[in-house]
């Protein structure tokens, strides 16, 4: 009986998991944000213009308001390299001779000395010496590259006329998700005529790719592995 409700059990655990949906995982901290409602002027009796309805014909398209969108170019690309190489050495050495007593009595014919231990080879002079050596070398190489497009809007406009930005743009493919965050800081001086600018003029930049699903579960180390190469493992 054991035995049968133990098999229903993994059964039961293996049709869960196979049911599981791609749900995409959004985060509220990038979410956007809609614009501040302007509220409509009362029209003036005999005004020919109306600024509710008005057109202007001398303005951009260039973000500049809570709530427009802006287009970020991704242009990262870091590359670092680290070398350390040490070697330590050091040596030590410590010796006693056999102590004496009386020293030496020339007007009498006395001996030069006497040992103050004496039994053969048992004596109280020692020697100590030690000597220890440690040498370490260490190599690190890493590159990082991400290029692409991604929309964000603007949630606050700063007193100096900075603008702070934010998006996420999520990619489902097959069995896995794929998101791209970014938040930071903008100068409208860095925004270009078709309302883009590089993510290399964002200050505080934020940006995150990682993703989900099968396929990136594929490439994470379980919790025990991750055990044998941490700090943690005493060997």
């Amino acid at each position: 009986m054991k035995d049968l409700i133990r098999f229903l059990t993994l059964c039961g655990v293996i049709f869960l998991t196979a049911c599981q949906t791609n749900t995409v995982k959004r985060d509220p901290e990038y979410a956007a944000v809609r614009p501040v409602a302007v509220e409509k002027q009362q029209r003036n009796d005999g005004a020919i213009f109306d600024v509710s309805s008005n057109v202007s014909y001398f303005e951009d398209y260039r973000a500049r308001r809570v709530g427009d969108i802006l287009t970020v170019t991704l242009e990262e690309k870091t590359e670092a390299e680290k070398e350390t190489e040490t070697t330590i050495s050091k040596s030590t050495s410590n010796g006693m001779t056999n102590p004496t007593i009386f020293g030496t009595t020339p007007e009498f014919d006395l001996p030069s000395f006497l040992p103050l231990v004496s039994n053969k080879d048992n004596n109280l002079a020692f020697s100590l010496g030690s000597t220890h050596n440690f040498s370490g070398a260490g190599d690190s190489d890493q590159s990082n590259k991400l290029t692409g497009d991604i929309s964000v809007s603007v949630v606050e406009v700063l007193p100096n006329g900075n603008l702070i930005v934010r998006g996420e743009k999520v990619i489902t493919i097959n069995q896995g998700n794929e998101y791209i965050r970014i938040a930071g800081i903008v100068s409208p001086r860095d925004i270009d005529a078709d309302n883009s600018v590089s993510s290399k003029r964002i200050a505080d930049a934020q940006i995150s790719y990682v993703g989900d699903g099968a396929t990136n579960d594929a490439n994470v180390i379980g919790w025990l592995g991750r055990f044998f190469i941490s700090s943690l493992m005493p060997f």
